[in-house]
Protein backbone atom coordinates (compact mmCIF):
# COMPACT_ATOMS: atom_id res chain seq x y z
CA UNK A 1 0.00 0.00 0.00
CA UNK A 2 1.46 3.42 -0.93
CA UNK A 3 2.43 5.59 2.04
CA UNK A 4 -0.02 8.36 1.17
CA UNK A 5 -3.01 6.01 1.10
CA UNK A 6 -5.42 6.38 3.99
CA UNK A 7 -7.83 3.69 5.03
CA UNK A 8 -10.91 3.40 7.17
CA UNK A 9 -11.68 0.03 8.69
CA UNK A 10 -15.17 -0.75 9.96
CA UNK A 11 -15.42 -3.39 12.66
CA UNK A 12 -18.18 -4.76 14.84
CA UNK A 13 -17.79 -5.91 18.46
CA UNK A 14 -20.16 -7.74 20.77
CA UNK A 15 -20.77 -7.22 24.45
CA UNK A 16 -21.84 -10.83 24.98
CA UNK A 17 -23.92 -11.39 28.11
CA UNK A 18 -24.54 -14.77 29.72
CA UNK A 19 -25.80 -15.25 33.29
CA UNK A 20 -25.07 -11.62 34.21
CA UNK A 21 -21.46 -11.63 33.00
CA UNK A 22 -19.70 -10.25 29.90
CA UNK A 23 -17.23 -12.26 27.83
CA UNK A 24 -13.86 -10.68 27.09
CA UNK A 25 -11.03 -12.22 25.09
CA UNK A 26 -7.29 -11.60 25.23
CA UNK A 27 -5.46 -10.80 21.99
CA UNK A 28 -2.71 -13.30 21.16
CA UNK A 29 0.84 -12.27 22.09
CA UNK A 30 1.90 -12.34 18.43
CA UNK A 31 -0.77 -9.82 17.37
CA UNK A 32 0.66 -6.71 15.70
CA UNK A 33 -1.92 -4.39 17.30
CA UNK A 34 -2.81 -4.68 20.98
CA UNK A 35 -1.04 -7.96 21.76
CA UNK A 36 -2.05 -9.26 25.18
CA UNK A 37 -4.86 -6.77 25.74
CA UNK A 38 -8.41 -7.68 26.65
CA UNK A 39 -11.33 -6.79 24.39
CA UNK A 40 -14.79 -7.84 23.30
CA UNK A 41 -15.06 -10.41 20.53
CA UNK A 42 -15.72 -9.25 16.97
CA UNK A 43 -13.92 -8.07 13.88
CA UNK A 44 -14.02 -6.52 10.45
CA UNK A 45 -17.04 -6.68 8.20
CA UNK A 46 -16.62 -8.21 4.77
CA UNK A 47 -17.60 -6.11 1.76
CA UNK A 48 -21.37 -6.33 1.24
CA UNK A 49 -21.97 -8.07 4.57
CA UNK A 50 -24.64 -6.84 6.97
CA UNK A 51 -23.42 -5.52 10.32
CA UNK A 52 -25.28 -7.99 12.55
CA UNK A 53 -24.44 -10.89 10.22
CA UNK A 54 -20.76 -9.93 10.33
CA UNK A 55 -20.82 -9.72 14.11
CA UNK A 56 -22.46 -13.12 14.58
CA UNK A 57 -19.94 -14.64 12.13
CA UNK A 58 -16.92 -13.03 13.81
CA UNK A 59 -18.04 -14.09 17.30
CA UNK A 60 -18.64 -17.66 16.12
CA UNK A 61 -15.19 -17.74 14.44
CA UNK A 62 -13.37 -16.27 17.46
CA UNK A 63 -15.21 -17.95 20.35
CA UNK A 64 -17.32 -20.80 18.97
CA UNK A 65 -20.40 -19.14 20.50
CA UNK A 66 -23.69 -18.67 18.71
CA UNK A 67 -25.16 -15.31 19.72
CA UNK A 68 -28.30 -13.30 19.31
CA UNK A 69 -27.47 -9.73 18.33
CA UNK A 70 -29.75 -7.44 20.31
CA UNK A 71 -29.06 -3.75 19.63
CA UNK A 72 -26.37 -1.20 18.88
CA UNK A 73 -24.92 0.20 22.13
CA UNK A 74 -22.31 2.67 20.87
CA UNK A 75 -19.93 3.65 18.10
CA UNK A 76 -16.33 4.79 18.48
CA UNK A 77 -13.52 5.82 16.18
CA UNK A 78 -9.75 6.13 16.60
CA UNK A 79 -6.51 6.20 14.61
CA UNK A 80 -4.23 3.18 14.87
CA UNK A 81 -1.62 5.17 12.94
CA UNK A 82 -1.69 8.46 10.95
CA UNK A 83 -3.08 6.71 7.85
CA UNK A 84 -5.46 4.15 9.40
CA UNK A 85 -8.76 4.94 11.12
CA UNK A 86 -10.89 2.29 12.78
CA UNK A 87 -14.63 2.69 13.34
CA UNK A 88 -16.09 0.21 15.80
CA UNK A 89 -19.80 -0.45 16.23
CA UNK A 90 -20.47 -2.25 19.51
CA UNK A 91 -23.64 -4.29 19.97
CA UNK A 92 -25.32 -5.95 22.91
CA UNK A 93 -25.40 -9.72 22.30
CA UNK A 94 -26.70 -12.69 24.25
CA UNK A 95 -25.60 -16.29 24.30
CA UNK A 96 -27.08 -19.30 26.04
CA UNK A 97 -23.73 -21.05 25.62
CA UNK A 98 -20.96 -20.72 28.20
CA UNK A 99 -18.17 -22.95 26.81
CA UNK A 100 -15.76 -20.89 24.69
CA UNK A 101 -13.52 -22.33 21.97
CA UNK A 102 -10.94 -19.67 21.04
CA UNK A 103 -9.47 -19.09 17.59
CA UNK A 104 -5.75 -18.41 17.12
CA UNK A 105 -6.45 -14.65 17.34
CA UNK A 106 -6.90 -14.88 21.11
CA UNK A 107 -5.00 -16.62 23.89
CA UNK A 108 -7.47 -16.48 26.79
CA UNK A 109 -11.03 -15.56 27.75
CA UNK A 110 -13.00 -14.72 30.85
CA UNK A 111 -16.65 -14.22 31.74
CA UNK A 112 -16.46 -11.06 33.88
CA UNK A 113 -18.47 -9.18 36.43
CA UNK A 114 -18.58 -5.38 36.24
CA UNK A 115 -15.76 -5.15 38.80
CA UNK A 116 -13.55 -7.55 36.86
CA UNK A 117 -14.19 -5.65 33.62
CA UNK A 118 -13.09 -2.40 35.28
CA UNK A 119 -9.81 -4.08 36.27
CA UNK A 120 -9.04 -5.85 32.99
CA UNK A 121 -10.19 -3.69 30.08
CA UNK A 122 -7.81 -1.14 28.50
CA UNK A 123 -8.54 2.53 29.22
CA UNK A 124 -10.06 3.33 25.83
CA UNK A 125 -12.59 0.50 25.96
CA UNK A 126 -13.33 1.23 29.61
CA UNK A 127 -13.99 4.90 28.76
CA UNK A 128 -16.38 3.83 25.97
CA UNK A 129 -18.18 1.49 28.42
CA UNK A 130 -18.52 4.31 30.97
CA UNK A 131 -19.65 6.94 28.44
CA UNK A 132 -22.15 4.54 26.88
CA UNK A 133 -23.46 3.34 30.27
CA UNK A 134 -22.68 -0.31 29.58
CA UNK A 135 -22.19 -0.94 33.31
CA UNK A 136 -25.78 0.20 33.90
CA UNK A 137 -27.31 -2.56 31.74
CA UNK A 138 -30.01 -4.43 33.69
CA UNK A 139 -28.62 -7.78 32.57
CA UNK A 140 -25.32 -7.34 34.42
CA UNK A 141 -24.48 -8.52 37.94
Amino acid sequence: MPKNTRSIIVAVKGIIINQGKILIVQRASGDSIGAGTWECAGGKIDFGEGLETALAREILEETGLAVTVDRLLYASSFLTDPARQVVILTYLCRSDEYAVSLSEEHSDYQWCTKLELRQMLPGGILADFEQSRVFELEELL
